[in-house]
């Protein structure tokens, strides 16, 4: 496993609101996310475990110190620049699903790859959606589909583009347990066999054992950062 790191951040502070009504979402908050690693966030509601996704995913500005994908400072990117390397470096899963209604599942997968005008690598697609299990649902619309299903496909379309890094929010929330675990093994798979980087938000510790290592927030500071036993698919 390499230790090259596919996400960072650098004292990291994000501030909403100003004055008396200022609230500190994260304070100084240094942290790395290994290339080929599964990482969880965890912390209880308000710790600011959202918050360092959204802003190492480039989601959302610090409010001071720096974030990076790569060797790539992403305050230092044009709007346009940062929208670019989301597209075409950063994939996202979603607790909601996020698929588009009126596409198929094979639609929303690829949907990544048409808005960047990028033509499929087919035989990477067919593998993604081999190793996620949705060979005979790929013609369905998201309402023709469970919520494991359609997690599944939200998960083939992060990987469908093959990006530095997937950011994962809450991805078994909506998911029964035994879809979530079905899920958790997916996304456990993804590491071991494709080498992804998958920094994870949950707030469920058997979620979280699923991960190679637990950086654990409270109050908008790292408490804690420790390794698993990184279960297996």
């Amino acid at each position: 496993m390499t230790t090259d790191a596919a996400a960072r951040t650098e004292r990291a502070r994000k501030i909403y609101g100003r004055g008396e009504t200022a609230v500190t979402a994260l304070d100084d908050v240094t942290v790395t996310f290994p290339s080929g690693q599964f990482t969880a966030i965890m912390g209880p509601s308000g710790s600011g475990k959202s918050t360092l996704m959204h802003c190492a995913a480039g989601l959302d500005p610090l409010t001071s110190g720096r974030t990076y994908l790569g060797e790539t400072d992403l305050s230092t990117l044009s709007d346009t620049a940062l929208t670019k390397l989301r597209r075409e470096r950063v994939g996202f899963v979603f607790q909601s699903f996020n698929l588009l209604p009126t596409l198929t599942a094979a639609e929303n997968i690829t949907l990544p790859l048409a808005l960047a005008g990028i033509t499929p690598d087919q035989d990477w697609i067919d593998l993604v959606t081999a190793t996620v299990g949705l060979g005979n649902r790929l013609g369905h619309r998201p309402s023709e589909l469970s919520g494991g299903q359609q997690q599944r496909v939200a998960v083939a379309r992060a990987l469908a583009t093959r990006p530095d890094v997937i950011f994962a929010d809450e991805p078994t929330g909506n998911l029964d347990s035994a879809a979530g675990a079905e899920l958790l093994g997916f996304l456990r798979h993804a590491v071991d066999e494709f080498r992804q980087t998958i920094v994870m938000v949950t707030h469920d510790p058997i979620a979280a054992e699923y991960a190679d290592a637990v950086v654990r927030l409270a109050d908008g500071r790292v408490v804690e950062e420790r390794a698993t036993s990184g279960l297996r698919s």
